[in-house]
């Protein structure tokens, strides 16, 4: 989607407008791994990569929504059915994965969900479950992809996190989890970038998308959210699932080099912390 400033709406892109996003970040032909990709911020982040001559692969659950993606994208796009809550089921999409590609640069951990409330209301299992879908599924799949990005020496490993990993405005066992992936991001990124890997995440603030719990909440009181927007957002608005695009892409490149164990909010001013 992109927004239109005068009429303070989103809208889908559609044919060559995709090309306002293309900046020639020499990623051509490398392989890409993106989890959570035919939607939302995954499916934004995959046509950013197939813009720019990537071989683009996306995880999800459901075959429907990959088989739908990889109809609207065409060219080189691949799609693995995979449900990464479960360990047996990543490594099969590792595996799966090399075996189609022959290696790895870029793996995209970008999967995850919140369920629960509040602390006290919300049973252990919803924790459980919150760290292994938003933190144990990216840390097993960084950990398998780095085994092949130390042969070729170079690699790059992008974890999507939230603002709400660093403050608590969001579900408890989703600042939890996420707090989690931003602090494995920079211990990972010291532990292997001697082996030429480098790891980041990106804190991505409100974004709003078809398939997403603000689109939603737009349509049922779109008052309250005007007035959250207002309050919360110095931008004056939500973010797109192009603009998170926008900065993973980056990152993934070598312009990005110097960028080692960073956490880098994309938010529009939402975030309230200093650091």
């Amino acid at each position: 989607m992109k927004y239109n400033i005068e009429q303070n709406t989103y809208v889908k892109l559609t044919g060559n407008e995709w090309e306002i996003f293309k900046m020639d970040l020499q990623l051509q032909g490398k392989n890409i791994l993106i989890t959570g990709g035919s939607k939302g911020i995954g499916k934004a982040i995959a046509q950013a990569f197939v813009l720019e001559g990537a071989n683009v692969s996306i995880a999800a659950r459901g075959i429907e929504s990959l088989q739908k993606t990889k109809e609207e994208f065409g060219g080189n796009v691949s799609i693995f059915q995979a449900d990464i809550l479960k360990a047996d089921e990543r490594e099969k999409l590792m595996q799966s994965f090399i075996e189609q590609n022959g290696t790895i640069d870029v793996l995209i951990n970008n999967a995850g969900g919140s369920n629960g409330g509040k602390a006290l209301d919300t049973e252990m299992d919803v924790f459980y479950k919150a760290l292994e879908l938003n933190y144990f599924s990216a840390v097993h799949l960084s950990k398998l992809a780095t085994e092949h990005m130390k042969t070729s020496r170079n690699g790059s490993i992008i974890n999507i996190t939230s603002i709400f990993g660093r403050e608590s405005g969001g579900k408890v066992t989703y600042n939890n989890a996420k707090s989690a992936l931003i602090s494995f991001t920079k211990s990972f990124a010291d532990e292997v970038i001697p082996y030429g890997i480098r790891v980041n995440s990106i804190a991505p603030g409100s974004i709003l998308h078809e398939t997403g719990n603000w689109k939603k909440r737009i349509e049922e009181n779109p008052q309250q959210m005007k007035e959250f927007i207002q309050r919360e957002i110095p931008a004056g608005r939500f973010g797109t699932p192009e603009e998170i695009a926008n900065v993973v892409t980056f990152l993934a490149s070598d312009k990005a080099s110097w960028i080692v164990g960073a956490s880098i909010n994309v938010d529009g001013g939402q975030s309230r912390m200093n650091f």
